[in-house]
């Protein structure tokens, strides 16, 4: 088994802010629960306005993605689409 983590970049649209968090926050309960998942935390940048993350765990990419079918994720990434000022940035990593 090899342990992937993984960090989601999001920056957001100027006034934003508040509801992104809610939204990231309101994800993080039920992607705990996932099988597969051994860590799931949302971060805001505290030197760049609008810039926040997740930093994430998993067991697998096949647990990352059944993550991303789940209705949690996709009720945060709906809330988030017009809140967006750049694409997602995903960065899968494991450890040297």
């Amino acid at each position: 088994m090899i342990i992937i983590d993984v960090v989601a970049i999001l920056s957001v649209k100027p006034g934003y802010e508040s509801e992104v968090a809610q939204a990231m926050k309101a994800c993080v309960a039920p992607t705990l629960s996932e099988p597969g998942n051994l860590a799931y935390t949302p971060f805001k940048d505290l030197d760049t306005a609008g810039k926040f993350m997740f930093i994430e765990r998993w067991e697998s990419r096949e647990a990352l993605a059944a993550h991303m079918e789940t209705p949690h994720f996709k009720k945060m990434a709906a809330a988030l689409e017009n809140m967006l000022a750049a694409p997602l940035q995903v960065h899968i990593l494991t450890p040297l």
